[in-house]
């Protein structure tokens, strides 16, 4: 299903790699064929904000072998409530560049790039198309949508995070088969826009968003259990109510009805 940037036979692990990742590889869902495969993929991820921090984390601490993080912004006092990767220290830095230290100081084995701009078009495409999957920790519906088109057009998984005030949201889509895709969700855009900036967050919720994104992350890699392919998971942490509403995919859709991924 995924193209890998390393061969599974390229990820040998050493004896300090087996202790550190003795407890996954217990899981016989992973063992050591799963761990190998984990090292060999590369997850793009955009935005590394309340959400963002955690999945790059967890994803580092997991082994995934390359993450590439894409984000515009540098540090600001009022992130760091919620955004857990940065320090006080870093106000005013690069965001990506600040995680970067974070995260090779987290995990030295595993390569991480980092790209300080928005992508559109053609870049856009390029870099979702060389990554195994797709992780959206974006905090806009504009970025959203393009990062959609993009994911769908190279059949590349992506998993989308939403949080704001006490409430939480985590969508899969495959981009295939019968997957739907974010269009499917919001096919009228219209004005969607609304950030924690104007209404408020608490800072947990947007890591427990976080934390589901990076396990529906390696689930996808590892093709293991059941994801939230195609089911949107609602989370109300003030009265710590869970939901699941299925998606269908709309036959009518803008994007992925004429596209190549339910031929």
């Amino acid at each position: 299903m995924f193209v890998m940037n390393r061969t599974v036979e390229d990820t040998e692990l050493s004896d300090q790699e087996l202790l550190r990742y003795s407890r996954q590889i217990m899981l016989p869902q992973i063992d050591m064929a799963g761990q190998q495969k984990l090292l060999a993929s590369h997850v793009l991820l955009f935005g590394v904000g309340g959400l963002g921090s955690l999945v790059a984390m967890y994803l580092v601490t997991s082994g995934i072998g390359k993450i590439t993080i894409v984000d515009p912004d540098r540090v600001d006092l009022s992130n760091l409530q919620r955004q857990v990767i940065f320090r006080s220290d870093q106000i005013g830095d690069e965001k990506v560049s600040s995680a970067k230290q974070v995260l090779a100081a987290l995990n030295e084995r595993v390569t991480v790039r980092t790209i300080n701009s928005r992508l559109t078009g053609s870049e856009l495409r390029n870099e979702v198309a060389n990554a195994n999957l797709v992780v959206d920790a974006t905090d806009n519906f504009s970025a959203r949508f393009a990062i959609n088109v993009a994911c769908v057009e190279t059949r590349t998984p992506l998993v989308v995070g939403a949080a704001i005030r006490f409430e939480g949201q985590v969508i899969v889509f495959t981009m295939r088969d019968e997957s739907a895709c974010y269009q499917c969700l919001y096919p009228d855009q219209g004005d969607l826009e609304e950030r924690c900036t104007q209404t408020g967050i608490l800072g947990s919720v947007a890591g427990l968003v976080g934390c589901i994104q990076a396990t529906e992350a390696i689930k996808l890699l590892l093709q293991i259990g059941e994801t939230l392919s195609n089911k949107m998971l609602l989370v109300d942490a003030l009265n710590m109510e869970w939901h699941g509403v299925k998606i269908n995919r709309d036959p009518k859709c803008a994007v992925c009805a004429n596209s190549n991924n339910h031929a």
